[in-house]
């Protein structure tokens, strides 16, 4: 077996594998930015397209996370399949180019189309930065590489608000778009000088094309059912056929998936109960974390009235929390276990959404509402949303992480595609401040109930156990148990030398 990624090439000096991170990180960087500078730019896209509904608008959001989350495992496996480098390149040029799209967008429908490709670029630029950074480096320097290399992503997600409200407040809601065409250049021309050129295993099985084009539709029916529900009629002819179709398209792509040689999404890895009980929990997870996000700043927005650049200042000190907690909690998990660090991570997080549905009033007081319970929110979730992608590879052999990692990314794609879609239903039209304070305690009542409902998943998580590999003559023995740092190799290498997965399954 080759293992996780292939080997280091020797001939890359330290200086250009610096410079190489430098262009895989700017990818994160990219691509993690953009979900939280668009959460801030939804006031302003609600003001420019007045006349669209809310859920009209809710697909900025939700037709990214569509895209991206059923993208992922085939873009990774058509990096190991082709090369990295070439697939690196196609992402940053398509996610380029929906930026741009969405920069000159003239309607709703045309921002929705750009969001899509930029899904679709981000889908491809992810797994193909890090099987390239991974490439580049010994295995010894990997852990301290990759740590540093998802520091940057959430460096992103905590500077997004407020860079993002700059942004807006200097210019307009497009430049929350216009941003990345200078740091996708930047990347583009470095990268041309410095990536490593890679051949690619050039297996001729293809990923399932079908299987992304049947999640892809069958979500995307389930988020339209939901959020035009209230607006349509919950018996309307429309919604119960969009309920009934995405079932059956769902249904089909399981069916598909099973028997398919390069599934989207991989059931087999469904037979460790940990993969099962961690998805299952980032899935819960999810629908309550980017519900929240979106919430809260259109709470800040339209019930406390604060400018965009307000509340991108106002909810920056959660994400900050989150970077700086997310290392301590994989070091606690390493030595504590993944279940002990989660329940008091959700407790947290629970508290943290009960303090916004018990304290926030109308009234905005910042300081002593709004502040703490911030601050309680991105402890928890900094004490979680590391470790959830951890447990859910800890009980697959090492040639497993990728495809374990990337079925766990799509999992929360998923779920913050259909959170956002139940964020709409709950928060509808209220025609006063009362009413409106009413529909956001009942979304935090929500959030906090996902949130603890995915704690009590989390609860039935086995604990990592040495796993099951094979002998170079084909005999099943047990390994040496996997430590959390490799877990998060293979959390952040989705896709990254996932060129096994049959044999060893």
């Amino acid at each position: 077996m080759t293992g996780l990624t292939p080997a280091p090439d020797a001939s890359v000096s330290s200086r250009r594998r610096r410079t190489i991170f430098v262009v895989t990180a700017l990818g994160a960087f990219m691509a993690s930015l953009d979900l939280s500078i668009v959460n801030v730019a939804f006031p302003a896209l609600e003001r420019a397209f007045s006349h669209d509904t809310r859920a009209s608008l809710s697909w900025v959001i939700t037709g990214y996370s569509i895209i991206f989350g059923s993208l992922l495992v085939v873009a990774g496996r058509t990096a190991d399949r082709i090369g990295s480098r070439r697939v690196f390149f196609f992402g940053l040029g398509v996610f380029c180019l929906g930026s741009l799209l969405c920069g000159v967008a003239p309607s709703v429908v045309t921002l929705i189309i750009g969001r899509v490709i930029q899904g679709a670029g981000a889908a491809a630029v992810l797994p193909a930065s890090l099987g390239l950074l991974l490439t580049s480096y010994s295995k010894e320097q990997r852990s301290q590489v990759v740590a540093l290399w998802g520091g940057i992503g959430a460096l992103a997600v905590a500077t997004g608000p407020s860079l993002g409200a700059l942004l807006i407040t200097a210019f307009s809601w497009r430049a929350a778009f216009y941003v990345n065409l200078p740091v996708g250049l930047i990347a583009w021309l470095v990268g041309r000088r410095v990536l490593v050129k890679s051949s690619g295993t050039g297996s001729t099985s293809s990923p399932d094309s079908p299987g992304v084009a049947l999640l892809s539709v069958s979500l995307g029916l389930l988020v339209l059912a939901i959020s035009e529900g209230p607006s349509w009629g919950w018996s309307n002819a429309r919604i119960i056929a969009g309920f009934v179709l995405a079932a059956f398209l769902f249904s089909t792509f399981l069916f598909r998936s099973s028997r398919h040689p390069e599934p989207v999404l991989d059931l087999r890895l469904f037979h460790a109960r940990s993969f099962s009980v961690a998805n299952t929990t980032a899935l819960l997870y999810s629908m309550g974390f980017f519900a929240m996000l979106l919430g809260n700043i259109l709470f800040l927005t339209s019930v406390w009235h604060y400018s965009v650049l307000r509340a991108g200042l106002a909810v920056t000190p959660g994400p900050l929390v989150v970077a700086v907690v997310s290392g301590t909690a994989g070091k606690m998990a390493g030595r504590y276990g993944f279940r002990r660090v989660l329940m008091v991570g959700f407790s947290v997080f629970t508290l943290g959404l009960l303090w916004y549905l018990w304290r926030v009033e109308l009234t905005p007081h910042y300081f002593s509402l709004w502040l703490p319970g911030t601050v309680i929110v991105g402890l928890g979730i900094g004490l979680t949303f590391p470790v959830i992608s951890a447990a859910a590879v800890s009980s697959l052999e090492p040639s497993r992480y990728s495809v374990g990692s990337a079925v766990n990314q799509t999992a929360r794609q998923v779920g913050g595609a259909l959170g956002v879609a139940i964020l709409v239903v709950i928060l509808g039209t209220p025609t006063t401040a009362a009413q409106a304070l009413g529909n956001f305690r009942h979304l935090w009542a929500y959030t906090a109930i996902l949130v603890a409902a995915a704690g009590l998943v989390a609860a039935f998580l086995g604990k990592p156990h040495p796993p099951v590999v094979a002998s170079e003559n084909g005999d099943l023995v047990v390994g040496e148990a996997v430590g959390l740092e490799e877990m998060l190799d293979g959390e952040m290498a989705v896709g990254a030398g996932d060129r096994e997965n049959d044999a060893t399954l």
